[in-house]
């Protein structure tokens, strides 16, 4: 099985919180997707990145939009 280095949490609130709390305890680092509605979002300054997905979308369809979250994977 491949090591890994980073997470992305692919969710929002206190549920991110959590599983970041328990990365950085694993000794991994975190990444986070987040809407623009939720740019002022605790889960984004707690991840050592974050990533603004769903440019010009509502923020249902910005967390919907697969493909912008596996972009933010791959990088």
């Amino acid at each position: 099985m491949t090591d890994f280095k980073k997470i992305l949490i692919a969710n929002r609130g206190e549920i991110a919180i959590r599983v970041m709390r328990a990365a950085n305890e694993m000794g991994k680092k975190t990444v986070a997707v987040y809407a623009e509605e939720d740019k002022l979002g605790l889960h984004r300054f707690k991840a050592d990145e974050a990533y603004r997905i769903g440019e010009g979308l509502g923020p249902v369809a910005a967390y919907l939009s697969i493909d912008e979250i596996i972009r933010v994977a791959k990088e």
